[in-house]
């Protein structure tokens, strides 16, 4: 990997040239003439392992972010701490502009998901971002970069964070420099809002928000993360799913007994707990606890329409992925993660391959995910899926169950009632500052631009709207497959660098 010491990051609005005149074709030019020294940077960048509930590393990366921003010649850079102890804080800075009379804040997190560098592919470290000719499914090879030359856009970068949500964090403050530095000004005032605890549910956001609610005013917030749409083009967002969760274990036997002398007598967790999951979906996808998609408020005619027009991508991804049928037939990805959702994070019970062994296990554990939509309530969807364990028999408990307990109730299930969860947050496609916001990205390229009413991942930006009476509109610029939250993620250099293009043309609206 190659370093990038301070010095460049603090001279990097000094010394690099002017580009022609143009928003969308001089930024482009700027970019594609310094890419050398922005992938560095980014690079280094990913090199600090900021995963969420490393505190020490986390603000390293805080750290750094400051440097850097400093280096671009941006204002009042800072760091907005939470009153709780031991929170990420967030990284802070703005620009005037003026006569301008709105400002847009942008938003990325530099936090990272969990790593667990054994299932990353043989060679690769999480933590020393590596360059590949393509991606690892495409057969990309190890790019040599002691002979780099010309960066293609096809090559990938693999590091944890790469594109979940470092490669956010760099588009933007890359947006403002390539802007000034290609001889342009922003149209509106700029705030750079760089979290640091995404990851984990973003816990302290609304206590953050809260305390500098003043300096945070704007007209809207453009958010800068997840993947482009699946057929490549560039999309714009306009909502998010909520997210809660349920962790369930369902208990036998008080010790591991032999299947073979104890197998049709005692009753096996693992079988339970199968049967009980299997019990809250239908065989066509369809969520079988009572009231789930009751309160879940309808899609407009407008949202409907962008559905409709969004690119066929469904025989692509199921020759990519593998699969032959859908959890939802009938519905397109679209309208499927329009509607909430219940999904099996993971399930643990005994033990698998060389170390399995001839057993009836004490206990079956699984994780539950609920993806929410507007007019859901997290803590009553929580409820419902709690309900619905009851009404299949089965006494819950929020701890270890007592001799008393086992010895009283047939069926025992300990429900752990995730405190962190959020509700979903929509933003109208007809408000005047999207309809700005869709012209300056269609400018930016020759091919449509899609239009999602949401996105099928999580962020808790009702609390934007909750608490600075302020809409969201969420500009992806990572590749559709970028492995996020998962081993072997990365990040396509082309949509990283044109991202940066993406931004500089909103910041110039």
């Amino acid at each position: 990997m190659r370093t990038i010491t301070l010095v460049l990051v603090f001279c990097f609005t000094t010394f690099l040239p002017k580009a022609q005149t143009g928003t969308v074709s001089a930024v482009r030019s700027f970019v594609q003439q310094h890419r050398d020294t922005i992938l560095s940077e980014f690079e280094t960048f990913l090199s600090i392992p900021s995963i969420a509930k490393d505190t020490a590393n986390l603000l390293r990366t805080a750290d750094y972010l400051l440097h850097v921003m400093r280096g671009r010649g941006i204002d009042h850079v800072q760091l907005l701490e939470a009153d709780t102890k031991n929170v990420p804080p967030v990284i802070y800075g703005d620009i005037k502009t003026p006569g301008a009379t709105q400002t847009l804040i942008f938003y990325a997190h530099y936090d990272g998901q969990p790593v667990n560098p054994a299932q990353w592919a043989k060679g690769l470290d999480p933590f020393q971002p590596t360059l590949f000719s393509n991606a690892l499914y495409k057969n990309g090879t190890p790019i040599d970069q002691k002979q780099l030359k010309i960066i293609q856009d096809e090559w990938r970068l693999y590091a944890r964070g790469a594109s979940d949500d470092k490669a956010g964090v760099m588009a933007i403050i890359n947006a403002y420099a390539a802007l000034v530095q290609s001889g342009q000004q922003p149209t509106c005032n700029i705030k750079f809002f760089f979290e640091g605890e995404e990851e984990r549910g973003s816990p302290h956001l609304g206590e953050i928000i809260e305390k500098y609610k003043p300096l945070l005013q704007s007209d809207g917030w453009i958010i800068c993360d997840g993947p482009v749409h699946q057929s490549g083009n560039k999309q714009l967002v306009f909502g998010v799913r909520g997210d809660a969760h349920l962790d369930l274990t369902v208990y036998g036997p008080k010790r591991p007994l032999h299947s073979g002398h104890y197998g049709n007598w005692i009753p096996n967790p693992a079988l339970l707990l199968a049967q009980l999951l299997a019990s809250m979906k239908d065989e066509n996808g369809r969520i079988t606890v009572k009231g789930f998609y009751d309160d879940a408020i309808p899609l407009s005619t407008a949202e409907k329409k962008a559905l409709a027009e969004a690119p066929d991508v469904e025989k692509q991804l199921k020759e990519e992925l593998g699969i032959h049928k859908t959890d939802m037939p009938g519905l397109s990805l679209g309208e499927a993660i329009s509607l909430p959702s219940l999904n099996i994070n993971g399930m643990a019970s005994g033990n698998v391959g060389p170390l399995a062994s001839n057993q009836i296990p004490t206990n079956a554990t699984a994780v539950l995910d609920l993806r929410l939509v507007p007019g859901n309530d997290w803590r009553k969807q929580q409820q419902k899926v709690i309900d619905h364990i009851k009404a299949q028999g089965y006494y819950v408990i929020d701890h270890e169950p007592t001799d008393e307990e086992r010895l009283q109730h047939d069926r025992i299930i300990k429900i752990i009632v995730d405190d962190d969860g959020y509700n979903a947050q929509r933003t109208p496609m007809d408000w005047p500052l999207a309809q700005r916001i869709i012209k300056a990205v269609k400018k930016t390229t020759t091919t449509p631009v899609v239009l999602q009413p949401s996105s099928g991942g999580s962020l808790p930006l009702y609390l934007i709207e909750e608490l600075l009476n302020a809409k969201p509109v969420t500009v992806p610029i990572a590749n559709y497959d970028n492995n996020q939250h998962a081993e072997n993620e990365n990040i396509r250099l082309g949509n990283f660098f044109e991202g940066i293009v993406t931004l500089a043309s909103i910041m110039q609206m």
